[in-house]
């Protein structure tokens, strides 16, 4: 069976060897054994199945829950030689009637079929009709995932065990936690199956997450500076929000595809072809797009809204780089993103265990996103895996992350919850610790509540910061059952009552009273250098050039003082531009990027500018 296995594996699909934990796999499951797969997104989980289906005598049947993956998967087998097939609604009756009759005969390697229709009596009675190598759910963490509420299907498919107990079974997944793993051996009656678990670390992928302000003038920063022709994926929660992105980057010149469940089938599959085959295309969908394709060429998956846990994090964020090479998985969000989620998790009909633990989930995922250490070991130690080492390549790692103590401010703003009733939102709450006298202050009299007032010292965003972390902290929660207000927790009673200190992160957002600061203490500069004579004309005529486009003055693009300050700043990336005073998020959005690339492309020629600097 070993060179059986190598032999197809060269032959068929083109690899000079197994990596991991493939060869056992496979050699499990050729023998007839049961097993649970654990592997990361690029790491060959398909083989595990694909190959003990060619080998084993009869059909292996692939549970896929995507139409787009199994027509994707079914056409690349076919190109490497493969019998393959899928059984779904957009074949014809004809084609499905061949189909099944070929299944029977045993003529085929692999079918793919949907858990819906793996679970119609017709289908199960095909079944006992058809020789069968071998069982694959794969994407096997919807059991869990999806299960419990809009594809109560995944939970039943124990029934191919119960009508098919002979039959070897393999479920795979790319992402799970301890939760989930037993989820799926309980449902799937895998808890005698031997469990295959790879290394979850993908080190060629940049872990970034920020705070989300402005987040198409962010994601066009983003872009521009670093992934101006790259292929990728950005995950946004609705579809409104996929359209609304989509529409935003083609406005701004790049090629944008939306692919969510309410298009045409038709529209989505030929989105999908596009991303696949042409270049530099940029796909903005719901969380469903990228599962099991096999685009290597991802550079970078971004992320401008929460997703509902790690795992759905880590199994969207593995779309990129599956080549190997440099991409970057880059997320913005706030704590508006947590009190939708919240809501949503509120209005699901799954159970209370259920809704318990996902609740769970999102706040492991919250302390992800403000955590003050190396992202990719917070990551991996949440799939029971230890990094040794700070990895190097995410945000934390990569700048420094600074902190304050924030004990009485946390005192403060939990205080102010409880005083209002445990039932607002941050707005109302930053109102009340203002002091403003606003309508809705007046109506409710919160302004003859003790916290009334007390937060003048500490600015609205500060107080948004404050409050988005000690959700994430868990010190307070979302009240799901009203309007999304913020309420107490059992954690937060120690630090109300002095026994617990505080610590926040401090968010590296540039606020109005700094950047004012920062101009009212400009430095002004000379110079003799011819180098930098040129950085200034180059800068200038760029000035020019963009007012020109614009048919308007060029003092209108940039005064004077603003180029001047660019060379004394020298800053190398967006963020650091918006510093520079006379640079805001729409000029910076519309041609900042076109100023960024003389002053990144003279560093690279002539280093930072020497600059005689006078108070």
């Amino acid at each position: 069976m070993a060179q059986q296995a190598i032999d197809i594996l060269k032959e068929t699909f083109g690899f000079e060897s197994f990596r991991g934990d493939q060869a056992e796999v496979i050699d499990m499951v050729v023998n007839g054994g049961n097993g649970l797969v654990l592997m990361p997104t690029g790491g060959g989980k398909s083989l595990c199945y694909q190959i003990p289906s060619i080998i084993r005598d009869g059909v292996g049947i692939v549970v896929s829950p995507l139409i787009s993956l199994m027509q994707d998967q079914v056409s690349a087998l076919k190109l490497n030689g493969v019998k393959a097939a899928f059984l779904n609604s957009t074949l014809e009756r004809e084609e499905a009637y061949e189909i099944e009759c070929a299944m029977k005969k045993g003529k085929l390697d692999l079918v793919y079929v949907a858990p819906e229709r793996a679970l119609r009596p017709g289908f199960l009675n095909l079944l006992k009709q058809t020789p069968l190598a071998m069982f694959a759910i794969d994407e096997a963490h919807c059991v869990s995932q999806w299960g419990h509420d809009f594809r109560p299907e995944y939970i039943q498919l124990s029934v191919l065990q119960e009508k098919f107990p002979d039959v070897p079974r393999l479920a795979l997944t790319a992402t799970a936690d301890d939760i989930t793993r037993k989820e799926i051996r309980e449902k799937l009656f895998l808890e005698d199956a031997k469990m295959f678990v790879a290394s979850f670390d993908r080190p060629n992928i940049r872990y970034r997450i920020a705070l989300k302000s402005s987040p198409h003038p962010q994601l066009l920063r983003f872009l521009k500076s670093e992934h101006p022709k790259s292929s990728g994926i950005i995950y946004r929660l609705s579809r409104k929000m996929t359209e609304s992105t989509t529409e935003f980057l083609n406005r701004n010149g790049f090629t944008a595809l939306t692919y969510h469940a309410g298009m045409d089938a038709a529209d989505r599959a030929e989105n999908q072809r596009r991303f696949l085959e042409e270049e530099g295309i940029i796909v903005v969908a719901t969380v469903a797009f990228g599962m099991g394709i096999d685009k290597p060429d991802v550079r970078f998956v971004a992320h401008l809204d929460l997703p509902k846990s790690v795992e759905s994090y880590y199994q969207e964020t593995g779309r990129a780089g599956r080549d190997g090479e440099k991409a970057d998985a880059w997320m913005v969000y706030g704590l508006g993103d947590v009190v939708l989620l919240r809501k949503m998790l509120g209005d699901s009909t799954a159970g209370a265990g259920h809704k318990r633990v996902e609740g769970q989930r999102l706040t492991s995922l919250m302390g992800l996103c403000e955590t003050t250490k190396c992202r990719r070991q917070v990551l991996l130690k949440y799939f029971g895996e230890e990094l040794a080492e700070p990895c190097g390549n995410c945000d934390t790692c990569l700048e420094e992350v600074e902190t304050f103590d924030g004990t009485v401010a946390a005192q403060k703003a939990l205080s102010c919850v409880f005083r209002t009733g445990q039932k607002f939102g941050v707005g109302h709450l930053i109102d009340v610790l203002h002091g403003e006298e606003t309508e809705k202050v007046l109506s409710f009299e919160h302004d003859q509540v003790s916290t009334f007032g007390i937060g003048l010292d500490i600015s609205s965003n500060e107080w948004k910061s404050i409050y988005r972390q000690l959700t994430a902290a868990g010190l307070l929660d979302v009240d799901v059952s009203g309007y999304g207000g913020l309420k107490l927790t059992p954690e937060s009673k120690p630090v109300l009552k002095g026994n617990q200190e505080v610590f926040f992160r401090k968010d590296p957002v540039a606020t109005k009273t700094a950047r004012t600061k920062a101009k009212k203490s400009k430095t002004t500069w000379t110079s003799d250098d011819p180098i930098v004579t040129e950085l200034w004309e180059e800068l200038r005529a760029v000035r020019a050039e963009v007012a020109k486009e614009h048919n308007i003055p060029p003092f209108y693009i940039f005064h004077d003082a603003t180029l001047k300050e660019m060379i004394e700043i020298f800053p190398q990336t967006t963020d650091a531009m918006l510093e520079i005073g006379g640079v805001g998020e729409s000029k910076l959005a519309r041609y900042g990027d076109r100023f960024l690339s003389v002053l990144q492309n003279h560093k690279e020629t002539h280093g930072k500018p020497e600059l005689n600097i006078t108070a």
